[in-house]
């Protein structure tokens, strides 16, 4: 029996979404969920870090909090070619997640191994004359708490609303074994860790000309289907519609849609994407499926 409009419709989209998160010229594939990671399946990190939609939004808005930093723009701005290969950054970012969270342990140790390696030999001055490393352990705790903190908030809002308060603190746990192996300090173990640790890092932070910049490429991402072009759209507003209010201030983007008409578009962007993989190897559901990413 041929497939379905409708089953050709979800292979599509799943197949775009997977050539998103996989460089198929570097022969990477989704990656394989396995009871031997090194975060156990019935891992709070498991439920939270599955979602393709919520992982998108944290990352994007994770991403928009750490660039607030100038040490740590610095280290983008410096070092990456981000503006012929924002997509590639964002992309090698939800690849690190899905290893570390669902691969073989040693597969996780390795791409852990590997970030140190290169975090090492970076290095710099910023404008006002401030050398900075890279591996700089306070960076790295900014960079850990603002990426854990914005996938957990995106999992809060658009897919599990009532998520207990003890299991936001066991995620922050779970995670921080991944922050400890990348040397960050401090790091938060607890939600209320992890909102003090924002706090404490405000003073520092500061938006200017190249923040504004980085931030208008990650908010103009594509990637070349209509359709899925659309959601890319709505994601990014959402990722930024997710960030602490003052954040958004520092950020000053040009006024879009009210946060009202961003959510709604963001949850159903959410279950459209959970419809496409619906049925699909890469639902990421059991241990022996694969992630979307």
């Amino acid at each position: 029996m041929p497939p379905s409009l409708s089953d050709l419709a979800r292979r599509a989209v799943r197949q775009r979404i997977t050539d998103v998160f996989n460089d198929a010229s570097n022969g990477e594939r989704p990656v394989l969920r396995r009871a031997d990671a090194l975060f156990l399946p019935e891992s709070v990190a498991w439920r939270v870090n599955g979602d393709v939609t919520t992982m998108m939004i944290g990352g994007v808005s994770g991403l928009l909090l750490q660039m607030l930093h100038p040490a740590v723009l610095a280290g983008v701005w410096d070092h990456s070619d981000f503006r012929a290969d924002m997509h590639g950054r964002l992309r090698r970012t939800a690849k690190f997640i899905a290893v570390t969270t669902y691969d073989h342990a040693e597969a996780g140790r390795a791409a852990i191994d590997r970030v140190n390696r290169i975090h090492s030999k970076l290095r710099g001055v910023l404008p006002d004359g401030t050398p900075y490393r890279v591996s700089d352990p306070e960076l790295l705790a900014w960079v850990h708490v603002t990426e854990t903190i914005s996938f957990l908030d995106a999992w809060i809002r658009y897919a599990e609303p009532r998520m207990p308060l003890v299991e936001q603190d066991a995620y922050f746990a779970e995670t921080a074994r991944i922050g400890e192996a990348l040397n960050a300090d401090p790091l938060p173990r607890t939600r209320a860790d992890a909102e003090a640790l924002i706090q404490s890092y405000r003073p520092k932070l500061r938006a200017d000309a190249r923040t504004h910049e980085v931030a208008a490429l990650v908010m103009r991402q594509t990637v070349g289907m209509p359709a899925v072009d659309m959601a890319a759209g709505v994601i990014m507003q959402a990722g930024m519609d997710l960030l602490p209010r003052w954040a958004r201030a520092m950020h000053s983007q040009p006024r879009g849609l009210p946060g009202t008409l961003v959510r709604a578009g963001a949850l159903t962007t959410a279950r459209f994407l959970r419809w496409a993989f619906d049925g699909s190897p890469n639902r990421a559901v059991h241990p022996d499926e694969v992630t979307s990413y």
